[in-house]
């Protein structure tokens, strides 16, 4: 027998088109519940180029501007616009992706309806805040972050060193829900000479990459210690550093790297044949919950160098489909970036088998756990408007049955 299809409310700061980790992460889970039949209705900031007009599908808050994020919209408290369009259209679930104001006007006004909020851990607000100044507020941050995703009726965090790290710290109900990627999209097969040689770079010459938005708290520095030590320890091999995406450090990386070729934010097809010019990829941030472009580089066969933790730790056995070093120990990230150029059979042999690990983490089966999560939800919610004594029907329950324990 088929389940019935689910309202879905999803709520968030960042949608797609624009360009994040989170933003893409969204994208695919609701596109894939979509697929599935559920409704899904988005609740976000209204950002810059959002038409005035809105459907029944999508309320578009006020907002204010993020620090740090140009064009972005830190979702203004909306808690009775909310109420109101609930309880005439009431959800099954939510899911709360951010944690902002407009999170928690809708954790508020989902307890008051009854309504079952899962929420999502997508980012480290809490270790981004001692680079943007702010180092006394981490703890006050991990205090609020764990009040808020301790009132939901559970927390989905996109790896296992994030969920021992929130464990640790006394978040509770937590699940796995990891990520998957497009390896039609992310493919070797992608890999444009025309591309390198506009980076000046022949077919024996090296491309070092690195993909993602260019803030303090990606630890972008390491990139020109790292470039440096390749260039002495290998100065007999021409290799240059490709840097994909924009933010508020590309000027003074530009400063640092004046000889890096900064190609700024690609999309779709543009981006997957950067990925695939590549040859070597460099992810130096020490603040992912996940890396959603970690997968993407393994899919187009780079060898990828990253600290042993996240979407790394999780997908980078060392040595077989990349290299791995301890978090924070950048002389042996320089080294694991080294040992790659030692040998280029090994190299090699290290691109094909990430291609052949990263090609069997598709979106599919991600979107199958996340429909039971938000299953799962619903059905505790249930039972638990039914210990108040509540009478009202669950969307997953027929009437004259009994509801299900789990």
């Amino acid at each position: 027998m088929t389940a019935p299809s689910l309202h879905i409310t999803l709520v968030t700061e960042t949608f797609p088109p624009e360009i994040n980790g989170v933003a893409n992460t969204l994208g695919r889970l609701s596109e894939g519940l979509r697929q599935r039949g559920h409704r899904i209705e988005l609740v976000r900031p209204r950002q810059n180029g959002d038409e005035l007009a809105q459907d029944n599908d999508v309320l578009l808050c006020h907002g204010w501007p993020l620090p740090g994020y140009p064009g972005l919209q830190w979702g203004h408290s909306s808690m009775h616009k909310l109420l109101r369009r609930w309880q005439r259209q009431r959800p099954d679930v939510l899911y709360i992706a951010t944690e902002g104001p407009l999170g928690l006007s809708a954790l508020r006004a989902a307890r008051r309806l009854g309504i079952a909020v899962v929420s999502g851990f997508h980012t480290n607000f809490q270790q981004y805040s001692s680079e943007y100044g702010m180092s006394l507020l981490p703890r006050l941050l991990t205090h609020y972050l764990r009040w808020f995703h301790n009132r939901t009726r559970m927390t989905l965090v996109p790896s296992v060193s994030q969920r021992l790290e929130l464990e640790r710290r006394g978040f509770e109900r937590l699940a796995l829900l990891s990520r998957g990627v497009d390896s039609q999209l992310f493919n070797p097969a992608r890999r444009s000479m025309a591309l390198r040689e506009s980076w000046g770079l022949g077919s024996d010459d090296i491309a070092l990459l690195h993909v993602g938005r260019l803030a303090a708290e990606k630890n972008l520095g390491l990139l020109k210690r790292n470039l440096d030590a390749l260039r002495i320890a290998y100065p007999q091999r021409r290799m240059k550093l490709i840097v994909v995406g924009d933010g508020p450090q590309r000027a003074a990386l530009e400063q640092q790297l004046p000889d890096a070729i900064f190609c700024g934010v690609q999309r779709g097809e543009a981006l997957a044949a950067h990925y695939a010019s590549g040859d070597m990829f460099l992810f130096p941030s020490l603040t992912e919950t996940f890396g959603n472009v970690v997968l993407e580089a393994m899919a187009s066969g780079l060898a990828v160098v990253a600290y042993d933790e996240a979407a790394a730790a999780q997908h980078i056995r060392h040595g077989h489909n990349g290299a791995l070093a301890m978090p924070g120990d950048e002389a042996a990230f320089i080294d694991a970036a080294a040992w790659l150029l030692e040998d280029c059979e090994a190299l090699r042999r290290v691109r094909l088998n990430a291609r052949q690990h990263a090609s069997r983490q598709g979106w599919a089966t991600i979107f199958d756990q996340f429909e039971e999560h938000l299953r799962n939800a619903c059905v505790s919610a249930g039972i638990a408007r039914s210990a108040k004594g509540k009478s009202a029907p669950h969307p997953l329950v027929k009437p004259g049955t009994s509801t299900p324990h789990g």
